[in-house]
C-alpha cells in the first residue's frame, strides 16, 4: 500500500462567492452609512465595516475540513476541534456524483448527521454520495468533484 494520498482537497470557509458578497455588502452599508450621515463624530461605522472587511480576509485563509483519498478509504478532517472521519471504501457499495443540495444557500457543515445521511460541506454545488452496506449516505460537498469521484472509483477498483 502506498502512504501517498491518491486525492487530496482543501477547502476553506471564506473563500465562496455568496457569503463574500454578503459580508462585503455589509461593510459598503456600513461605509455609506457613515459618509451620508450629518454627524460626524459616529466614527463606529467605520470601525465595524474595517472590522467586516479583516474578518473575511482572516476567513478566507481558514481551513474548514481536508478531503484526501488514500490506501481504499476517505480521510476527513477539520478544524481544531474536529475529528478525523475515515471511511472504508471496502465498505462502500455505490459513489456517484450529484448535487449537494436544492438550496441556493446551504451552510458549512462537518459530520452532520440527520436522516441517514452524513455530510460534509463547504461550498460549491457540487458533491459525491457514497452508500455504504447498511444504506448509511455520505455525502461530501466538493468543488473538484469529477477528480474526487474518479480517484474513490479507481481505489475501490483496486480492491484485491
Amino acid at each position: 500500500m502506498s502512504d501517498k494520498p491518491v486525492f487530496i482537497e482543501k477547502q476553506y470557509l471564506g473563500r465562496e462567492f455568496i457569503p463574500i458578497t454578503i459580508r462585503l455588502v455589509m461593510a459598503m452599508f456600513c461605509f455609506a452609512a457613515y459618509f451620508f450621515t450629518d454627524q460626524r463624530s459616529n466614527d463606529l461605522l467605520v470601525v465595524v465595516g474595517f472590522a467586516i472587511l479583516v474578518i473575511s480576509i482572516i476567513m478566507g485563509f481558514l481551513l474548514h475540513f481536508r478531503t484526501r483519498v488514500i490506501n481504499k478509504s476517505i480521510l476527513l478532517d477539520g478544524l481544531w476541534t474536529t475529528r478525523l472521519v475515515k471511511i472504508d471504501l471496502n465498505s462502500i457499495v455505490k459513489a456517484e456524483k450529484g448535487e449537494y443540495s436544492r438550496y441556493l444557500f446551504n451552510n458549512p457543515v462537518y459530520n452532520l448527521h440527520t436522516k441517514g445521511t452524513i455530510r460534509f460541506y463547504t461550498g460549491g454545488k457540487e458533491a459525491v454520495h457514497l452508500t455504504d452496506r447498511d444504506g448509511l449516505l455520505y455525502i461530501i460537498g466538493s468543488q473538484h468533484t469529477n477528480e474526487f469521484l474518479r480517484a474513490i472509483q479507481a481505489e475501490m477498483k483496486a480492491r484485491v
